[in-house]
């Protein structure tokens, strides 16, 4: 039986910044380390951060107090409010925040300025769907599926640029964008998914699509591995979610051929290579 184990599988560039990020933090022997939200969507990293001593936030007044100190902003961002909040603080800020995140926040700021409307195309409760929206300076819309876009309803007069977060599932955001198009409304698209993402998501479809068993491993808030098992679980109907090979109860039907592995962005290497490790071993 072939295991096979998808090339783009695992930390991203962004996500790899922001880890590495913190783990400097505390090589420099830096104390009061904070994270705003957890760095990262994934627990283990997490784990492991606060068993350092790094402490996750929520909310600026957790600070309220603390005289000394650094903050570090997680991948995916945070509103623009926030951010200033942070600064006035008066701690060490440090911005983690996705590169290709904070285009999207620099699109979305100039092109409300310049009196377009703003759809963003994403999940309205992500942390950084809501960075993205507080960067918009007038109307702004958040869609968050093809079934939603056939219900929405504004001015069809008015011209929107439309951006998306950048996990999303890029076949449901190109049929969002044909939907909003058919209706009618004036839409310039700048298609702001990342390219790990798409390389991620094709690749998990085409081994998917192939595969006999299907194993994608993420963290369980981690919008990006959800959507992965969502390409795969269309594409092959014994397909598993994981966070790591503990949560694993494998069941190949006698005659299985290939085994497919994927991962998210926020799933570490380590865990891949277990994953990957017991399934040659044991079947």
């Amino acid at each position: 039986m072939e295991v096979v184990v998808a090339e783009h599988a695992g930390f991203c560039f962004g996500v790899t910044k922001a880890v590495d990020t913190v783990y400097e933090q505390i090589s420099n022997k830096k104390t009061n380390i904070y994270t705003f939200g957890p760095i990262i969507h994934n627990e283990i990293v997490v784990s492991d951060l606060e068993n350092k001593g790094v402490k996750v936030i929520e909310d600026v007044s957790d600070l309220k107090g603390v005289s000394e100190g650094t903050v570090i902003i997680r991948s995916h961002g945070v509103t623009k409010e926030t951010h200033r909040a942070l600064e006035e603080t008066g701690l060490e800020i440090i911005d983690a925040t996705c590169p290709f995140v904070k285009r999207i926040h620099r699109i979305v700021e100039e092109e409300s300025e310049k009196g377009k409307s703003i759809i963003v195309v994403g999940s309205k409760s992500h942390p950084e769907v809501e960075g993205i929206v507080s960067y918009a300076n007038g109307p702004v819309y958040v869609v968050e599926s093809p079934e939603m876009a056939e219900k929405f309803s504004a001015d069809r007069n008015a011209d929107y640029t439309v951006v998306s977060q950048t996990t999303f599932n890029k076949n449901k955001f190109q049929e969002t964008i044909e939907i909003l198009h058919n209706y009618g409304y004036n839409i310039n698209i700048v298609n702001t998914i990342c390219n790990a993402t798409d390389e991620r998501q094709t690749e998990a479809e085409e081994i998917a699509s192939r595969a006999d068993v299907m194993i994608v491993i993420g963290g369980a808030h981690s919008s990006n591995s959800r959507k992965l098992y969502e390409i795969c679980a269309a594409r092959c109907d014994r397909t598993y979610f994981i966070q790591t090979l503990d949560d694993l109860k494998l069941e190949i039907p006698d005659g299985a051929r290939l085994v497919g592995i994927t991962a998210g962005a926020s799933t570490p290497k380590n865990i891949i290579e277990e994953v990957q490790k017991h399934v040659r071993t044991n079947f």
